[in-house]
């Protein structure tokens, strides 16, 4: 797909949950599909003061790395929410294996269109997952009709300045969480918007930066040991991925790319 392309919501949510049930996305990204990994979910959980009493919606759960991490942290009871069946299905299945299956379950299910009762949470994480919804607007109002009054929503995700490289663009910047990044401060008029109040915001740039020189590393070992036949990779072009790499790296050091954390609460009063 080119720049100059529309990129369709469906087309965006159908092709993401693809390549987030990838063994590819698995090779390149590793077990946490999001910069900083359990440790920055472990500073998002603190953040928010999840606990054992703690009642979570991890929107986006992907396979269920985080969610089995915060009841294994932190006790919490969570329910997992995402777009691929097979991710639900495999998600599921690891959290049977270890034991947690009676406090981490996992639902297919759209962010804007959540399969959860109202008032049903004390709190919600999302993680470098919200830059890819395409109605971010209905996202958040569906975050605050799921949280009960006084709970608590931590998101991480993309930052970016108001001009990104042209490698940047299109399908497959979508599908990377890159081509929808917003400012900083519009991620919290997203949530100000639908009745939250922002407590507090971090810059974990340095996150970033580690995982996107972690898959340029990886597109590197990948692609010799597909010129050596040991590995088959048909579908993916290792041209474009390589220099949408490069581009990410240079708008980390130029400053127009970014990584950073929210944590906001509901009001006390709301009737959700």
């Amino acid at each position: 797909m080119s720049s100059q392309e529309t990129v369709k919501p469906q087309s965006v949510k159908q092709c993401c949950a693809r390549l987030y049930e990838s063994d590819f996305a698995k090779m390149l990204l590793g077990e946490s599909f999001h910069p900083g990994g359990v440790k920055l979910t472990e500073r998002l959980a603190t953040l928010l003061g999840l606990d054992a009493r703690s009642r979570v919606l991890d929107i986006a759960s992907g396979k269920g790395t985080s969610a089995l991490f915060l009841a294994e942290r932190f006790g919490c009871e969570v329910v997992g929410v995402d777009y691929s069946g097979p991710n639900v299905e495999q998600a599921n299945v690891a959290a049977a294996v270890k034991g947690l299956d009676d406090r981490v379950t996992f639902r297919a299910g759209d962010a804007e269109r959540l399969p959860v009762a109202d008032s049903s949470f004390d709190g919600i994480i999302c993680e470098c997952a919200f830059c890819t919804f395409p109605d971010k607007h209905a996202a958040a109002h569906e975050f605050s009709r799921v949280l009960r009054g006084g709970g608590v929503i931590g998101l991480s995700d993309l930052t970016r300045g108001p001009v990104l490289p042209k490698e940047l663009d299109g399908l497959l910047a979508w599908i990377a969480c890159i081509a929808d990044a917003q400012p900083l401060d519009a991620y919290a008029q997203y949530l100000r918007g639908a009745g939250f109040r922002v407590e507090q915001t971090e810059s974990h740039d340095e996150a970033l930066l580690e995982m996107v020189n972690q898959v340029r590393m990886r597109l590197l070992g990948a692609e010799i040991m597909v010129g050596l036949n040991k590995l088959d990779l048909p579908d993916v072009d290792f041209t474009v991925a390589k220099q949408m790499a490069r581009a990410a790296l240079a708008g980390i050091e130029q400053g127009s790319l970014g990584y950073a954390i929210i944590w906001a609460t509901s009001s006390p009063n709301s009737m959700q």
